[in-house]
């Protein structure tokens, strides 16, 4: 029976994970650029989350919303005033600006939120749900369950909406978009934006399951590369597939072979897969 209490682990952690990693993978994919201010943007979600709860009793699964739209806006100027002037650019000059723009961010929440860690502790927990002897936190499988709702929104404002289809032309083919009449800049800026929003919304989902501090950022990101790479770059479905297997293999990995060398087993998956798979597990097409 333990076996299904580690899967349960895994899937919950899965979940968040694949939220973690679905803003990243899509502006990688649309962008070409791999964004190393990602983590810092979950982190900052995380505050909102923490400092509405704590000073002005909101809940971390309300404030999804505030910190989707904080970091969205955030990042939608970031991307239309930096970024956007160097995307054209090698992939050595956007890794250089997102690394500089994610120090300064760090350092902003040191001096901000102090280097300690902090984490949501609910005055009303939703409590603990027993099938035999599997036990399943109640607040994180709802983490899990907004976490993949959000997913779900993600890859029907792709496919529905006419930013989402600017988005997907843009992705396949830039210069086809622009024949046809797309703002590629404001669909980059967009792109980007989206991403961050989904960001601020997985740190506010981490805030009733994990500790974090200001310096967490690159954690995350690390493994929201290993996820993208593992389900598929620019893949939304891929995401939450790499998230779901990423958990898996984290949980029973912490079993098998400590905890501390679950992220190191994640990526001697992550190499052997490229070397079999080198487009992941979902491909490179389609959103």
């Amino acid at each position: 029976m333990i076996f299904f209490q580690y899967l349960a682990n895994g899937l919950i952690l899965g979940g968040l994970y694949a939220c973690i990693a679905a803003g990243f993978s899509l502006v990688w994919g649309v962008l070409s650029i791999i964004n190393l201010l990602h983590g810092a943007f979950i982190v900052f979600g995380f505050y909102i989350a923490y400092f509405s709860y704590t000073m002005l009793g909101i809940h971390p699964f309300l404030s999804v919303i505030t910190s989707a739209v904080v970091l969205g806006g955030l990042g939608y100027f970031i991307q239309l005033g930096l970024v956007n002037r160097v995307v054209t650019r090698s992939v050595l000059v956007t890794l250089i600006l997102t690394f500089g723009l994610e120090l300064m961010m760090n350092n902003a929440m040191l001096l901000s939120f102090s280097a300690d860690y902090k984490k949501v502790l609910l005055e009303h927990p939703f409590g603990i749900a027993h099938f035999g002897n599997v036990f399943i936190p109640l607040d994180r499988a709802a983490s899990t369950v907004i976490a993949f709702l959000l997913i779900l929104l993600l890859w029907l404002v792709l496919r529905l909406t006419s930013v989402g289809r600017a988005i997907v032309a843009v992705r396949f083919d830039r210069e086809a978009a622009l024949l046809m009449g797309i703002d590629v800049n404001k669909t980059y800026a967009m792109t980007f934006a989206l991403g961050a929003a989904m960001a601020g919304a997985a740190g506010s989902l981490l805030s009733v399951s994990f500790p974090v501090a200001p310096l967490s950022g690159p954690l995350f990101l690390s493994k929201a590369f290993v996820i993208c790479v593992l389900g598929g770059v620019g893949s939304v479905p891929g995401a939450a597939v790499g998230g779901l297997f990423f958990g898996l293999l984290e949980s029973f990995g912490a079993v098998l072979f400590g905890s501390e060398y679950a992220l190191t087993l994640a990526f001697v998956v992550l190499i052997v897969l490229l070397l079999v798979r080198p487009h992941g597990l979902m491909g490179v097409k389609g959103f």
